[in-house]
């Protein structure tokens, strides 16, 4: 009856077209296919904008300038253009850019966090998709045009030094293009919704009803933020950092347009290797270096950010004793 049974239901499994079940294996490629198929605008993206870049980069840094002529040639590998550019000059760039970048990223975070929170909390929902479009209107003019436009408002014979001198703020004409402040001040600019639109959805995500819970438990409206709309928000904290200290460290229209001679940054020396000095080896080098460099500075900033962390949440962790629980 056994057998006569099990023919049976193979007989009607036939008849249904349904088949055997899948094994576990085959499940695992069909998903690997299809995930696969599905990502694979992604990975050519990656691929092709990506890895081919870098590693033409890297393949060029090991090579050399032969002739006044020729860009680069790689018939002879070394490590010598990376000493080259360990130079002073390289190291002292490196430095004020490093200082830039840590500048830039800390003031367009003491902005975005208030303001993200007031467009996230405070502001009237009907109004949010106004205030973000706002946000998001830099975006629409190309990043040259939006510096070359901050040149202009600094320039000493600008409308904004001569606002200043009828104001009777300064005595003479506006001394702030081409030196660092100006480069500081372009870069907030244009990386400053980069921060404040991650700062936004954490914040956003963190929901009202935890905040309501906290002013329930007796939390006024700075100990909320600082202990319930803060926290949550970390991981867009995190993000906004990195995107915005990343490509500012790799800036070199910024410092070139509004800061000349005074406000150097790595990105100019690299891209004047390529462009002026016909020596892609060594700009292969010098951009390694600070793609290396930045990776570094993430991590350490980074391994701080979890520490403190880590110091805060021990600090304030509860510990129950018998006795407290009897």
């Amino acid at each position: 009856m056994t057998a006569t049974a099990t023919a049976s239901r193979a007989g009607e499994r036939s008849a249904t077209g349904s088949g055997p079940a899948p094994g576990p294996r085959r499940r695992l490629r069909t998903r690997i296919s299809g995930t696969t198929i599905a990502g694979f605008p992604t990975w050519a993206f990656v691929l092709f904008f990506f890895i081919v870049p870098l590693a033409l980069v890297l393949w060029y840094s090991f090579g050399y300038k032969p002739d006044l002529f020729s860009a680069h040639a790689n018939d002879k590998l070394s490590f010598d253009r990376y000493g080259e550019a360990l130079d002073a000059t390289f190291l002292g760039t490196f430095v004020n850019t490093l200082r830039i970048g840590l500048i830039g990223t800390a003031i367009c975070l003491v902005i975005g966090v208030p303001f993200a929170y007031w467009l996230a909390v405070k502001l009237r929902p009907q109004y949010r998709a106004l205030a973000l479009a706002l946000v998001l209107v830099p975006f629409w003019t190309n990043f040259l045009v939006r510096t070359l436009g901050w040149q202009i408002v600094l320039s000493p014979q600008g409308f904004l030094s001569d606002a200043l001198q009828g104001l009777g703020i300064i005595h003479g004409n506006l001394d702030v293009l081409y030196t660092q402040a100006a480069v500081q001040l372009g870069v907030v600019y244009n990386y400053l919704p980069l921060m404040i639109l991650p700062l936004y959805v954490a914040m956003d995500r963190a929901g009202q009803s935890l905040r309501e819970a906290s002013a329930d438990l007796g939390a006024n409206r700075v100990r909320t933020f600082l202990q319930v709309t803060l926290p949550l928000a970390a991981p867009g904290i995190a993000s906004g950092c990195l995107l915005v200290f990343i490509p500012l460290m790799g800036d070199y229209v910024t410092a070139s347009v509004l800061g000349g001679a005074q406000g150097n940054m790595v990105g100019q020396l690299v891209a004047s290797q390529f462009n002026t000095a016909q020596n892609w080896a060594l700009g292969s080098a010098m951009a390694v270096l600070l793609m290396l460099f930045i990776a570094a500075a993430v991590v350490v900033v980074g391994g701080a950010a979890l520490l403190i962390r880590f110091l805060v949440r021990r600090s304030r962790r509860v510990v129950l004793t018998k006795g407290a629980g009897a």
